[in-house]
């Protein structure tokens, strides 16, 4: 999933605002999901304004990009190119290989690969900071995954998941279009325009985005609570061994590459952590609900398993600092 926060190293209210976020977001989707599992009848028709949700979230992404964002790109292009690279590769093809291990069934394997096709969330850019990782590497990475995601996402989703179920392209791209790349720019136009008036707002923005996220968890729940008890072991044990592969491999991709320890860090988040979000709203919208149950499950498990990534790694020392 996403959350707004755009940590500032060194500031202690960042770090403040930063570590809330990692401990009180997991919890409210928790919250959601449960109530999504015990209300399904009041609500499962909140499932029709997840696509708005999810543009919610996507535009206070958007009002927390600057500039300096996009300049980073230059600065670094080979190390962010194999950022996005690694995020596009490793997790659609480990989400296809655990479908097929696991022999899940159609629907429920359309989500888990369209959870592996998705952009990284910008939660992870708040667990590379607390992991002291290279956060700039890591919000420059989202961006730039994002931004390719209305064609990525939905290319390799038929690729990958054509095989199970019939993967509407045109319209999956389309539904991108309209629930991420416009509400980014939009952001982004908005915060050039009323920059102290967005300044002003952002200690709020976290907070809508994570009451939009948690709304859609129990929406999607809610759409699928029926089927959650004879699938949910099943995709729980893909949704963690999707994530966890995630994060190894992506750590050990960088380390191959020679990275610094700060940049493993941050790649190995950037890859584990998807925009689960995005996810859920398209498997509702062109699937099923219980297509969207994965990405339901993947959006508390990795905020739960970043928490933890963090808590680790931050206390390890970086040599390379």
């Amino acid at each position: 999933m996403s959350t707004t926060h755009r940590p500032e190293v060194g500031t202690p209210s960042a770090d403040r605002a930063a570590r809330l976020a990692v401990t009180v977001f997991p919890i409210l989707v928790i919250v959601a999901g449960v109530l999504g599992f015990l209300l399904p009848d009041a609500i499962a028709p909140l499932g029709q304004a997840v696509p708005w949700l999810l543009g919610v979230v996507m535009f206070g992404m958007g009002l927390t990009l600057t500039l300096p964002d996009f300049s980073r790109i230059l600065k670094r292009p080979w190390m962010v190119l194999i950022g996005v690279v690694l995020q596009y590769l490793i997790m659609p093809l480990t989400a296809w290989l655990i479908v097929l291990v696991l022999q899940l069934p159609a629907e429920l394997a359309a989500g888990v690969i369209l959870v592996g096709c998705a952009p990284g969330g910008t939660a992870s850019n708040v667990v590379t900071y607390l992991s002291r990782g290279d956060t700039a590497l890591s919000v420059t990475v989202t961006t730039c995954s994002t931004l390719l995601a209305p064609v990525l996402t939905p290319l390799l989703t038929l690729w990958l998941a054509g095989q199970f179920l019939e993967v509407p392209f045109a319209s999956m791209m389309i539904s991108i279009l309209q629930t991420v790349l416009l509400p980014v720019v939009a952001g982004l136009v908005v915060r050039l325009l009323l920059r102290r008036w967005v300044e002003r707002a952002q200690p709020a923005l976290p907070w809508v985005s994570t009451i939009a996220i948690a709304l859609i968890v129990a929406a999607v729940v809610a759409g699928s609570a029926d089927r959650i008890v004879e699938a949910g072991l099943l995709v729980f044990l893909a949704v963690f061994l999707h994530n966890g592969f995630g994060l190894l491999l992506g750590y050990l991709a960088a380390m191959g590459l020679r990275m610094s320890q700060r940049e493993r860090r941050a790649i190995a988040i950037e890859v584990g952590m998807q925009n689960s979000g995005l996810a859920a709203s398209l498997a509702a919208a062109h699937f099923s609900p219980l297509a969207a149950l994965p990405a339901a499950v993947f959006s508390v498990w990795h905020n739960l398993s970043g928490a933890i990534f963090a808590m680790v790694m931050g206390r390890r020392p970086v040599t390379d600092e």
